[in-house]
């Protein structure tokens, strides 16, 4: 359980630093009120770094991706109903996240940002950035949100089955009281 339940959280961890470094463009489009074309302009020069990044990058968080959802679902072999619960709910949080951000945030992300028009200093910024970039956004919080969930189930599942082992010792440290046997006058000869 220790180096499975260390793979799940580190690598859950990692993703959502990863989603965190997106704050940079995130934080001034979701909460800037108002947003402006510079605002939305930072966003997209991030994005497009992003998308014209080197792939072993992008190869690298897949593999490490990809540990974690085969972590989690080996942890399902033993059947036992805490995994069950528990890292069903990792599961369905992780691949909820996976989905988002495949069908979602990359597409977006390599059709609109990898060849960004030059910076529209006279004019504005076209309407179809400004709401790539909100749901860019908005699909990232939402990935953050239910990777934080796989880390508060996994947590959930560590204090589950420390609290059953703890109810076990304390079990087992008890005396099984037997049956008592009374002084008889036979007894004491």
């Amino acid at each position: 359980m220790g180096i499975r339940a260390a793979v799940v959280v580190c690598v859950t961890s990692f993703m959502l630093g990863s989603l965190f470094t997106h704050w940079i463009a995130d934080s001034l489009t979701l909460w800037k009120s108002p947003t402006t074309d510079q605002n939305i302009w930072t966003a997209a020069t991030y994005y497009s770094i992003i998308a014209n990044g080197p792939a072993e990058i992008q190869y690298t968080v897949a593999a490490i991706v990809l540990l974690g959802a085969t972590t989690i679902l080996w942890s399902l072999r033993d059947g036992r109903a805490g995994n069950l619960m528990f890292d069903g709910g990792s599961i369905f949080l992780f691949c909820t996240s996976i989905w988002m951000y495949l069908s979602s945030v990359l597409p977006s992300i390599f059709s609109l940002f990898k060849n960004l028009p030059p910076h529209p200093s006279t004019h504005a910024v076209p309407q179809e950035l400004h709401s790539a970039i909100f749901d860019v956004a908005s699909n990232n919080l939402i990935c953050s949100v239910a990777l934080t969930g796989v880390l508060g189930l996994q947590a959930g599942r560590f204090w589950a089955e420390s609290a059953d082992t703890d109810d076990l010792e304390s079990l087992r440290a008890k005396p099984t009281p037997g049956p008592s046997r009374a002084k008889t006058p036979q007894s004491e000869e």
